[in-house]
């Protein structure tokens, strides 16, 4: 460590990125400082599903090798952190929706991945709550669930991480200035804050993209995989409007968490009682005894979104010293391992173990300036 740091590296966030990355530098024997000002953002409001997603190529790589890196961590995970690998059923309503399916399979099994289309009969069979008449799905086996508060709490208990709970004001370079007025140096600062990097970097293409979510009392488990209807890939992550998509997932409790729900242009974190009702609607259509169960507590987050749906990974282009692990949107907890995995290779100058071009901030940020 040189003379007059706190740490090697500074990290702002403890969510599931910053806890991710300061896991894999603590690995590399780098002491780390973790700033957050308890916000408690988006790693304690989702849903925590490791999911693979194709909607893109870049999306796919960085979520099946993240993927891969959870199912590797996963016997040393804390039972408190939930993990299950209890695969992800898309649903199919109808003909045109199976085909979007098929699609799906054909490409994931073409990368490897472990899925298996289901016709009417054989999904009835699986998820017997489901109503009669839906045309199918898509299993993707290797898909999961974890609570991510408690992993990023793992993550961050290590001899080499220090945490603080301070809020920053101001970043210069390689310096941050607390709101108490004291300046904290490293030789980098890493930025995984969420939405809340736009007050430190105000020029980051960071939106706040709002979410509800519902949790029922307990029952006896009904539900084996993580239902989520395939109109997901439609309406979520193509509309500009509000939009609801139907999300069901069991966690080991015997409860079940219901979402799912998008809102731009909105940061008042109130639970909102017309997209509440809008979303359960929509869960309700899919599995009709769910209206009979008593949700114990609702509550809203916030993604934070760039606008190609890919995070920003890696040094900021104008700002020596700085580097952003931000804009994950709702895949923060899937893709959390391969952040960490991505910056960590360029901080050290080393071979990413996947190509780190869709990710780089230079796509929004411009070209380093060069002296």
């Amino acid at each position: 460590m040189s003379k007059g740091h706190v740490a090697d590296v500074i990290i702002i966030g403890a969510g599931i990125i910053g806890a991710a990355c300061a896991q894999a530098l603590a690995r590399r024997n780098v002491n780390v400082l973790v700033l957050d000002a308890g916000w408690h953002g988006a790693t304690a409001a989702g849903m925590g599903h490791l999911l693979v997603l194709d909607d893109n190529p870049a999306e796919l790589a960085l979520s099946q090798y993240s993927l891969q890196r959870w199912r590797e961590l996963a016997p040393a995970l804390p039972d408190d952190c939930a993990w299950r690998n209890n695969g992800t059923l898309w649903l199919a309503a109808n003909a045109e929706e199976m085909a979007v399916a098929h699609s799906k399979y054909l490409n994931l099994l073409a990368h490897g991945e472990a899925c298996e289309l289901i016709g009417r009969a054989a999904l009835h069979q699986r998820e017997p709550e489901l109503r009669p008449g839906l045309e199918g799905g898509l299993l993707i086996k290797g898909d999961g669930i974890l609570y991510a508060p408690a992993a990023a709490r793992w993550m961050l208990d290590a001899p080499k991480i220090r945490q603080q709970r301070a809020h920053v004001s101001e970043i210069d370079g390689t310096r941050v200035r607390l709101d108490d007025g004291r300046w904290l140096s490293a030789d980098a600062v890493v930025l995984a804050n969420g939405i809340h990097a736009t007050e430190l970097c105000p020029e980051l293409p960071i939106e706040p993209k709002k979410g509800h979510l519902l949790i029922t009392d307990r029952y006896p488990a009904t539900v084996t995989h993580t239902l989520v209807e395939l109109g997901y890939v439609t309406s979520a992550h193509n509309a500009s409007g509000p939009s609801v998509a139907c999300n069901i997932q069991p966690r080991p409790t015997g409860q079940l968490f219901i979402g799912a729900s998008r809102q731009f242009g909105t940061v008042d974190p109130q639970v909102e009682g017309w997209m509440l009702a809008k979303m359960l609607k929509r869960a309700v259509d899919y599995m009709p005894g769910l209206a009979h169960l008593h949700g114990i507590r609702a509550w809203t987050g916030f993604r934070a979104a760039s606008p190609d749906g890919l995070p920003l990974v890696g040094q900021h282009p104008q700002r020596k010293g700085l580097w952003l692990a931000v804009g994950h949107e709702g895949l923060g907890v899937t893709t959390a391992p391969a952040t960490a995995d991505l910056l960590v290779a360029q901080l050290f100058d080393e071979t990413s173990p996947l190509a780190a071009q869709p990710y780089l901030p230079q796509r929004f940020l411009g070209e380093p300036a060069h002296a």
